[in-house]
């Protein structure tokens, strides 16, 4: 309890009192007695919300400081690739010391590029970011598995969904995998529309596939939603998701999809969460049931987009008796 009430008097100090509501259960630390959040029917407290920060910082307090004004418990890393390890440890140390978790290290490249030169650059950097994600403690290291586009590294081409395509995706992942060996971290693959992990199924066949024990899943519901069949019934696709994956889900994506009613064609954008039809409820619900996952927020432009986004998210999560 007492640290507890010495996060909230933190978070005072640093202005977040005007971001957001603190709801009794929060200012009265029921998160700390499971058995009286029980008593009150919370689901749980096991998501930690997170996302960018926009202010800047130079070193661990001052990204402890942003994170808190925002009242985030779970980051993405702070550094990239090629620091120092004393750095490192700064910074892992802050993290652990605040509560807040490192939810993923974006290794955001190709490695199933066509072109040799880029695949094995690509390669590299997903290694060396897996390397940095064990290091600093992080849920996962994340990117997605690649597309044959010579062009768009994560665009769509003719042979992304083959048989062909599937085994290199296997071949490049252990091969990031073994190279690092990591033992305090997975490395994932982001679910895509027109990459593998395409589906549960798909991303269930992938892990039989793989067979590392250090491989995980990073879900992103949006990015399943690829039919207006899909979209009407998300909801019971975020339950098969969950259902199937959970016990291997180390991070998860928080935005919103909106099927366009004035098009005669399918199109459906991405949206800030609370402006599309994801099924939150039903999203949230699953992810409480997990243990301390964090829910990312992302593609957004502007740190008011991000608090209006945490704000919904916040409000269905009430709504349900979930302590985010």
């Amino acid at each position: 309890m007492l640290h507890f009430m010495m996060n909230i008097q933190n978070q005072h100090k640093n202005g977040s009192q005007k971001l957001f509501k603190i709801s009794l259960t929060a200012a009265t630390g029921i998160a700390a007695f499971p058995g009286m959040a029980k008593s009150l029917n919370m689901e749980n407290t096991n998501i930690k919300l997170g996302g960018p920060v926009f202010a800047k910082y130079s070193n661990p307090e001052e990204w402890i400081s942003a994170l808190h004004e925002l009242n985030y418990k779970a980051a993405y890393c702070p550094v990239q690739p090629g620091v120092s390890s004393d750095e490192i440890k700064l910074y892992k140390n802050a993290a652990q010391k605040a509560n807040i978790i490192v939810a993923e290290v974006g290794a955001w490249s190709n490695p199933i590029d066509p072109d040799d030169m880029k695949s094995k650059a690509a390669i590299e950097k997903c290694i060396n970011a897996l390397q940095l994600a064990d290091e600093i403690g992080a849920n996962c290291c994340v990117n997605i598995s690649g597309s044959r586009n010579p062009e768009k590294w994560a665009g769509p081409h003719i042979d992304n969904l083959t048989a062909g395509t599937f085994d290199l995706i296997v071949e490049t992942t252990r091969k990031i995998i073994d190279a690092v060996n990591p033992k305090n971290t997975f490395y994932a693959l982001e679910t895509m529309p027109w990459a593998y992990p395409d589906s549960v199924d798909s991303y269930e066949k992938l892990i039989k596939a793989i067979d590392r024990e250090r491989f995980g899943v990073h879900l992103d519901p949006v990015n399943l939603v690829v039919s207006p069949q899909v979209y009407f019934k998300n909801g019971e696709m975020i339950s098969e998701a969950f259902k199937k994956l959970g016990p291997f889900i180390k991070s998860c994506h928080a935005k919103d999809i909106l099927l366009l009613e004035d098009e005669l064609t399918p199109h459906l954008p991405e949206v800030r969460a609370g402006l599309g039809k994801l099924n939150y409820t039903v999203y949230l619900k699953e992810l409480s049931k997990l243990n301390i996952i964090p829910l990312m927020l992302e593609h957004l432009n502007t740190k008011e987009e991000y608090i209006l986004a945490a704000s919904y998210i916040r409000s269905v999560a009430e709504k349900n008796n979930i302590f985010l």
